[in-house]
């Protein structure tokens, strides 16, 4: 019995001096380990209050919810669902994967304090790719093809920038020229993305990496005068339909349609988004925004919300997740969860003629009548675009509400 009674107490004893690891301050460069062998890395820095910062180019993603039990970090992003699991290996070094619960992808990641290089890189550029670039991903399939434009701006070896498709931008993308090979990241808690390319003076020949699930491969050549379509074209109601209309419960429970009193002879602002989707999460904190700064009894948002989490309460608690990140002041109604594949969502919207992008956004005047739908967002990482975006948004507005 005292032999017993001696053990436990040296498990007690053993398990009350466990000393909990902490991660040194100072930045921080992690690296995601993907297919074919690649990596794509991101950069940040862990503060003495038990804070992140995420580091992309101009953007800074301030990550409060860090979780340190012994040896175990827990990072969950702010917004998305996105999880960093790892284990302090030591106060430099930690081990674990990124996790993305409802889509059951895995990937392995290392972080190692004290690297503040992105990319490793060990040679002179040999072309500055600063301009505007043609582009068209996966150009060999009728199916995948897609066009875009490479909007970039090279220092010596550093580059940041963007690619701005039909339905979106890739948001804040950052990294080298190495000689004539281009390598560019980001890592937003939603996302990780990595281009690789060969580059000339004209063009640029590369593979797209989207976590350890995707790839494709893209071609570029410089054309400094190349615009995409005009994004106000794209989606419109289909023949046969004279408005749009939507009836949906927000996170209460409560039925809400656009025949509802509370929308009648108003400006309404219909967001179709996915709180999983960051392109609509600069959507959504510009809107909110501009909600709170033009008030106005005559004009309301709403937004759609179109979940790829697999059941109704994950994916109201993203949607209150996003409300309660952002401070969303106007309704986000459940439209559908369980997947975010745009051709079932058309069939919640069979006015449209597609659903081609999330974000999109639908205009509704006092009187019903839809005057126009903008396909997709030009977010902060588009620089002018996002400028011109804004002041366009903001005049058509106004106009709805004075007639």
């Amino acid at each position: 019995m005292q032999k017993l009674l001696g053990l436990i107490a040296l498990i007690i004893l053993l398990s009350c001096n466990e000393k909990t690891q902490t991660p040194k301050e100072g930045i921080w460069r992690a690296t995601l380990k993907i297919q074919d062998s690649k990596e794509i890395p991101f950069l940040f820095e862990y503060r003495s209050d038990n804070t992140l910062v995420i580091y992309n180019a101009d953007e800074k993603i301030i990550v409060v919810n860090v979780v340190i039990e012994g040896d175990s970090i827990i990072i969950q992003t702010p917004v998305f669902e996105g999880v960093l699991k790892g284990r302090i290996i030591s106060e430099k070094l930690i081990r674990g994967d990124f996790i993305k619960p409802s889509l059951d992808r895995v990937v392995p990641f290392v972080m190692e304090h004290g690297n503040a290089d992105r990319f490793i890189f060990s040679n002179d550029p040999l072309v500055n790719i600063s301009g505007n670039w043609e582009t068209v991903f996966s150009p060999n399939s009728k199916e995948e093809r897609y066009i875009a434009k490479g909007i970039f701006n090279q220092i010596d070896n550093r580059v940041f920038g963007t690619f701005r498709t039909t339905t979106g931008d890739y948001r804040y993308l950052e990294g080298v020229v190495d000689g004539d090979s281009l390598k560019i990241s980001t890592f937003d808690g939603a996302h990780a993305f990595l281009f690789e390319a060969k580059v000339s003076d004209s063009t640029m020949t590369g593979v797209f990496y989207s976590g350890n699930h995707w790839q494709e491969p893209f071609f570029a050549r410089r054309n400094q005068n190349y615009e995409l379509p005009e994004a106000d074209s794209l989606t419109y109601l289909k023949e046969g339909f004279d408005g749009f209309e939507f009836s949906f419960p927000n996170i209460e429970g409560e039925i809400i349609s656009l025949h509802d009193e509370y929308y009648k002879n108003k400006v309404v602002i219909v967001q179709i988004m996915g709180t999983w989707c960051p392109n609509c999460l600069d959507e959504t904190k510009y809107y909110t925004q501009y909600y709170n700064n033009h008030k106005n009894e005559d004009l309301e948002f709403v937004a759609l919300a179109f979940e790829y989490a697999p059941t109704k309460e994950k994916a109201i608690a993203g949607i209150k997740r996003l409300k309660n990140v952002v401070g969303v002041p106007y309704p986000i109604l459940l439209a559908q969860y369980g997947t975010s594949n745009k051709k079932k969502a058309n069939e919640k919207l069979p006015m449209l003629n597609h659903v081609l992008s999330y974000p999109t956004t639908i205009f509704i005047d006092k009187k019903g009548k839809v005057r126009k739908i903008h396909t997709g967002f030009n977010g902060p990482a588009t620089g002018k675009k996002y400028v011109e975006f804004k002041i366009k948004f903001e005049s058509f507005v106004d106009e709805l509400l004075k007639e």
